[in-house]
């Protein structure tokens, strides 16, 4: 197993162990969130650094491991494919079958005309960018002089996910074209993800513009959670569902693309209304003797 590799799904193992620790323990999600952060940051610090066709062959070989799961030799399911020299993968010769969105990712970005790679590289530094000023934004909340610096750094996260939508929207008109990802499915698709993630926030500017703070409070919570579902649900899924729809080409992806920031934004929405409750509970509960 490469190195990269091994140490992400590491990385992943302890994330998931701190996300079960604090599940009960509130203190402890600033380090949840904290360490989750520095993983996604390093996720797409890859592109950036080592260029795109190296980030994508880094994301696909996170796959590999499980698309592979159970297959025999010669086997050559529907939604999988080979790359040249197996470029495209970081498994050298363990494995040299992928998925076909996978192979079709990378090559068009091997060679790619400039306009469609910077951006790539425009949406996935913008939405860094957004994932670190949100969580400032909710670590900071209800802190004594943080209105004013609340609202700034509002609108400049606000206009850092304007960007990015713009360059992903961008990317998206194109993917009609490609077979492999699902065609016009995929690219109405991704147009559903940015609608549900820049639509929440919006919600959520508009909300703010009218002085109505808890219904600005819960489209901001339901913009976060779209957001961690359209990075880590859309991994998660196409992690679970690749070897279980890898006799379908695309249906994995084009499942990822449609649920992963609904899924997400439900997810928070819910988690929400939990902590609300638990909060009204608690205001409710006469006070214990001696208290």
């Amino acid at each position: 197993m490469p190195s990269s590799i091994a140490s992400f799904y590491a990385a992943l193992a302890v994330w998931g162990l701190l996300i079960a620790r604090g599940r009960n323990r509130p203190t402890q999600w600033p380090l949840v969130a904290a360490f989750g952060l520095i993983l996604l940051l390093t996720l797409n610090a890859r592109y950036l650094i080592e260029g795109a066709p190296a980030g994508i062959a880094y994301f696909i070989s996170l796959y590999d491991f499980f698309d592979n799961l159970g297959l025999g030799p010669g086997a050559a399911p529907a939604a999988m494919a080979t790359c040249s020299e197996n470029a495209c993968s970081l498994w050298s010769e363990t494995y040299l079958l992928h998925q076909s969105w996978g192979v079709a990712f990378f090559d068009r970005f091997l060679n790619a005309p400039a306009m469609r790679t910077n951006a790539l590289y425009v949406h996935l530094f913008c939405n860094s960018v957004v994932f670190l000023l949100m969580h400032v934004q909710v670590l900071r909340a209800g802190q004594p002089g943080a209105r004013t610096s609340h609202a700034w750094l509002g609108r400049t996260t606000f206009g850092f996910l304007t960007v990015g939508t713009a360059a992903a929207l961008y990317l998206a008109g194109e993917h009609d074209s490609v077979h492999a990802y699902g065609g016009i499915w995929a690219e109405w698709g991704f147009y559903s993800m940015s609608l549900c993630v820049y639509g929440a926030a919006l919600m959520g500017w508009r909300k703010a513009r009218q002085g109505d703070w808890e219904q600005h409070r819960i489209w901001t919570l339901r913009f976060i959670g779209a957001m961690y579902g359209a990075f880590w649900l859309f991994r998660i899924f196409l992690m679970a569902s690749g070897p279980l729809l890898r006799e379908w080409e695309s249906l994995s992806l084009l499942f990822s693309i449609w649920a992963s920031a609904p899924a997400g934004l439900l997810t928070a929405d819910w988690l929400r209304r939990r902590w609300d409750a638990k909060l009204i509970r608690e205001s409710d509960s006469p006070a214990q003797p001696g208290v």
